[in-house]
């Protein structure tokens, strides 16, 4: 994604505390990748395993993508340019 949306997804992930595994929300994993095939409408963020791509993000956007959809849990329509359903790795045990 572009450069300073990717730094809004930084900083609003830490200081949201999303990385901390304990809570309700779950934790916020993030890594960078070219295009995930979908480079037209980019940039991208994909959010999984439910598979949910959103285009166009910019910086103002990732805040109401992660307010909205990664912790209350209702995705942002508009946004939405693919549903890519993966399946979850199995558990560790």
């Amino acid at each position: 994604m572009g450069q300073a949306s990717w730094d809004r997804l930084k900083q609003l992930v830490r200081d949201w505390g999303l990385e901390e595994a304990n809570r309700p929300e779950g934790i916020v994993l993030r890594t960078k990748a070219d295009c995930l095939r979908i480079c037209a409408e980019g940039p991208v963020l994909l959010i999984w395993p439910e598979g949910t791509v959103y285009g166009g993000v910019t910086p103002e956007r990732i805040e109401r993508i992660l307010r909205e959809h990664v912790v209350g849990g209702q995705p942002v329509a508009p946004w939405i340019i693919r549903r890519m359903p993966m399946a979850r790795p199995p558990a560790a045990g």
